[in-house]
């Protein structure tokens, strides 16, 4: 991995515990604003996001996902499928 990507990866971290404390303070807006700009430095850099951090975002409003809040979680014939405020679902096999 060159400099950039380290450089790129370990923002995009930092980003994902920030927007993590975000929504636990209860401030949603900034923590999208986090979601939104670590995706668009994995993207500048083609780099993945962290599949802890893809899981825990809205693929379609950018929100960071709390089961329970803004999220409900359940679980469907081997698949754990997540259903944002916003509508949109995802679905992910068990792990």
């Amino acid at each position: 991995m060159t400099d950039e990507a380290t450089i790129a990866r370990e923002r995009i971290d930092r980003l994902q515990s920030m927007a993590r404390k975000a929504v636990r303070e209860g401030r949603e807006d900034r923590a999208r604003e986090y979601v939104r700009r670590a995706r668009r430095i994995a993207e500048r850099h083609r780099l993945r996001l962290p599949r802890e951090f893809a899981r825990a975002i809205c693929r379609d409003c950018d929100t960071y996902l709390v089961p329970g809040r803004n999220a409900r979680v359940r679980t469907q014939s081997g698949h754990v499928v997540v259903t944002c405020e916003c509508g949109s679902h995802a679905r992910y096999p068990y792990d």
